[in-house]
């Protein structure tokens, strides 16, 4: 597959995302592709580890290839894309879960999608240029790909903050945040990943890496925890209304931007998550809730459509900041009817 580059290099089992100028936007069969090479690799001696890495310099992997759930779920077929999700979810949790070092390498953009097979591993490797994000309350989602696992278990509110304004990290931030672990000068990648390859031995990497840059986000820790700290949305805007600092303000506007029905069900999930110590795969299984709706109950295709087609980015929202109730929230979030997502290796594989 042209898409992407999989083979055995060495002592690695080696995957790069080979679509630069789509910002390696990751597609179906892409998705199907990573995780038959993982079960291979798994039950080979001869791999000591994997490397997943992406070609060109703009991108890691800056989302899911969204058209085709667009085309399909505009025709009023919600099979696909639900089918993809629970794919796709499956990939993330056998890397999380991977019995074999698992490390990636992220610079530039690394969301969505890209966050799934990028920062679910056990070595997550950034530089200067790396920009990660979880996007989706922008268009109509919610943060998932095992995102909300990581939002869920990061220092206080930083969670909340960032899956509702969907800002973006730089290195030093997704370090703190939990979704990398090492900064390493990208000017040194090359040789890394070959030396990885060549001795299958991680201790380069801990010779590689170098303190990581400053995190605003720590600094802003106090304020983004008072300003997050609600128990739903509706408690948030009206937290971030009555503080007229920049700060807020800035946030409300972000807010105002996604939409209100996928903001009040992360925060949902966050919490959810938090209250029952969940685990990765009870993440994915939230997400599903919420995803598998999108396209006939929520605000996804309005939010593609907006973003993606027509390019307008004036998405026309089911719900205002106001309007999203508990049972809106309950409805998307209950649990699914037919097909769930497994976890165990499909057996077409």
């Amino acid at each position: 597959m042209t898409d992407i580059h999989i083979r055995k290099d060495g002592h690695a089992g080696h995957i790069t995302l080979n679509r630069p100028k789509a910002l390696n936007a990751l597609t179906y069969d892409m998705c199907l592709a990573i995780e038959d090479a993982l079960w291979t690799w798994r039950a080979d001696p001869t791999v000591k580890l994997v490397l997943i890495d992406a070609e060109g310099d703009k991108a890691f992997c800056a989302g899911g290839d969204i058209a085709e759930m667009y085309a399909t779920g505009t025709a009023g077929d919600y099979a696909y894309g639900q089918r993809f999700w629970r794919d796709e979810y499956r990939m993330n949790a056998l890397i999380a879960e991977y019995p074999k070092p698992v490390v990636s390498f992220l610079q530039g953009f690394t969301m969505g999608g890209g966050v799934g097979v990028g920062c679910h591993g056990s070595h997550r490797v950034v530089g200067d240029s790396s920009r990660i994000a979880m996007p989706e309350c922008g268009i109509g989602l919610i943060p998932d790909v095992g995102g909300s696992y990581l939002l869920a278990h990061a220092s206080g509110h930083l969670g909340e903050y960032l899956g509702m304004t969907t800002d973006r990290m730089g290195p030093g931030d997704a370090i703190h945040v939990g979704f990398a672990d090492l900064y390493v000068p990208e000017d040194k990648w090359d040789g890394l990943k070959a030396n990885l390859c060549a001795e299958g031995d991680l201790a380069v990497l801990t010779t590689a890496a170098r303190p990581a840059p400053d995190a605003w986000l720590k600094e802003a820790q106090s304020q983004i925890d008072a300003l997050f700290g609600g128990g739903s949305l509706g408690e948030i805007v009206k937290t971030l209304r009555a503080d007229n600092g920049s700060f807020a303000q800035d946030a409300l506007a972000r807010l105002t931007r996604s939409a209100p029905l996928s903001l009040a069900c992360t925060v949902e999930i966050l919490h959810r998550l938090r209250a029952g110590n969940g685990d990765m795969r009870q993440a994915l299984q939230m997400e599903y809730r919420f995803t598998s709706r999108s396209m006939e109950h929520g605000d996804f295709i309005e939010g593609i459509r907006a973003a993606i087609i027509d390019k307008d980015k004036s998405p026309k929202w089911s719900h205002d900041l106001d309007g999203v109730s508990n049972t809106d929230v309950t409805t998307m979030l209950r649990p699914v009817e037919g097909a769930e997502v497994t976890f165990e290796q499909r057996s077409e594989a």
